[in-house]
């Protein structure tokens, strides 16, 4: 069985990320990082250490901002079977037009492990969801989805029924997906 893993946010190329600072004044990447082509490698070492070719990754967006021809050889050094979950930044055209992903959506449910992924956290509003055939009444029949999500960068989660997979959260590499159940179940 292949495995799954999640990422979110990698912003390839975006040397200016290194300049972004929080509410307090800290670096969010650029005390990690002396240079975008150091994150860029130690992200692309972080990805294939873990992903192999034939897993597959679901990207929850912002993959890229900067050069598209310099971002397209970063790529394809990239293991896995690649699916994006499209983010504010990310150039939806250019992606769909050179096969960049095998899917692009703006959501995806994985509803075996409880989960929907997203690029912006979720409203919690938004993560109950249907079982087949079950009434609609006081969310008699329903079960609630946890939200896989990026966007937010160094910041944590809205509530406990959100994590954020964004690399700032993730030591710059995919989490496998088994892995992020475990540690939402653990919240109780």
């Amino acid at each position: 069985m292949n495995d799954v893993w999640l990422i979110s946010d990698t912003h390839f190329l975006h040397r200016n990320i290194l300049t972004f600072a929080d509410a307090d004044g800290n670096l969010i990447r650029g005390d990690r990082f002396s240079s975008c082509e150091e994150m860029n490698e130690y992200m692309i070492e972080q990805w294939n250490s873990s992903v192999a070719p034939s897993d597959t990754i679901y990207h929850l967006g912002d993959v890229s901002i900067g050069p598209k021809e310099d971002f397209l050889k970063i790529w394809k050094r990239l293991n896995g079977k690649k699916h994006l979950i499209a983010g504010n930044h990310d150039d939806i055209k250019f992606m769909a037009k050179n096969d960049i992903f095998k899917t692009i959506s703006i959501w995806k449910q994985l509803p075996d492990l409880g989960l929907v992924l997203s690029h912006i956290p979720l409203d919690p509003s938004q993560l109950w969801r249907y079982r087949h055939g079950a009434p609609d009444n006081n969310h008699a029949g329903q079960i609630f989805l946890k939200n896989v999500h990026g966007h937010i960068h160094q910041k944590p989660s809205p509530t406990d029924n959100h994590f954020c997979v964004c690399v700032e959260h993730t030591d710059y590499a995919p989490v496998h997906v088994e892995d992020v159940v475990n540690q939402i179940n653990k919240r109780g």
